[in-house]
């Protein structure tokens, strides 16, 4: 037991975690960052996002959420109790976090009825295959790979990314004011809730994760979990991309038409 991690300092700081996992951190930083910082997100802030990217978004990011808590089931099935103390911690987390994604479902389509988007139009999916990539690969991760890469790639790295571009949006009025006020809160929810609470999340999967792997895993396991996290960056970064070339795409075909 003598490679087994125990966290002494604060949860939401780097250097509480063995130097691997800090290394993890920064070599994922990059990708993490086009996904934060991505002209989407700034477009959205600042209330300048088109209606049809919009609706692409709210529409093709609906699997991933109304899903993600499936992802975290799939993993607590792989869990057994007192067999590891990273494997009962991610119990608990697990059972503890999966009833609060299910709310969150419910706010994503108060945030989607606020743009025009209703239920049936989540439901029916009536967009480009290439937005179903990043949900395609949750539930591959969540199913397929073992608990400590599956929690790499969803809780910690969809999770923390998430918390971070919904701070983002939300660090500006102009979005929200875009709403009526009667309904603003109600169109806000799903944004504020992570922005402003959900960025422990990937801290506390990270603790479970160095729990699960202790302070020496091999270099094998090292790998594994930089290209989960890493993969989740970058399908996030394309889901991304291809909204942004939809509306792209719809601008040159009007100028052209103008120019014929």
């Amino acid at each position: 037991m003598i490679d087994a991690f125990s966290r002494n300092g604060p949860l939401m700081e780097a250097s509480s975690y063995p130097v691997w996992a800090q290394q993890l951190i920064q070599e994922c930083s990059s990708a993490k960052s086009k996904v934060v910082e991505h002209e989407l997100y700034r477009r959205m802030r600042d209330g300048q996002l088109s209606p049809k990217i919009m609706r692409q978004y709210l529409i093709g990011g609906w699997p991933v959420v109304e899903q993600f808590a499936v992802y975290m089931a799939n993993n607590l099935a792989k869990t057994r109790f007192a067999r590891h103390p990273g494997e009962d911690m991610a119990r608990r987390w697990l059972m503890r976090n999966i009833r609060v994604e299910l709310n969150h479902a419910d706010y994503w389509i108060n945030w989607s009825e606020a743009h025009g988007v209703s239920l049936d139009d989540l439901k029916a999916q009536r967009v480009s295959p290439h937005l179903h990539a990043l949900s395609h690969w949750c539930w591959h991760t969540s199913s397929a790979d073992s608990l400590i890469v599956a929690i790499a790639a969803t809780n910690y790295a969809i999770e923390g990314a998430t918390g971070e571009w919904s701070a983002v949006v939300c660090s500006s009025g102009e979005y929200a004011e875009s709403f009526p006020q009667e309904s603003r809160k109600r169109a806000m929810k799903w944004l504020k809730m992570h922005a402003q609470y959900d960025d422990s999340h990937p801290w506390e999967a990270l603790e479970i994760i160095c729990t699960l792997a202790g302070n020496n895993p091999s270099q094998h396991l090292q790998a594994e979990l930089r290209q989960a996290v890493i993969k989740s960056y970058d399908y996030m970064f394309l889901f991304l991309e291809h909204c942004m070339q939809l509306d792209k795409a719809a601008q040159r075909t009007r100028a052209a038409e103008l120019e014929s």
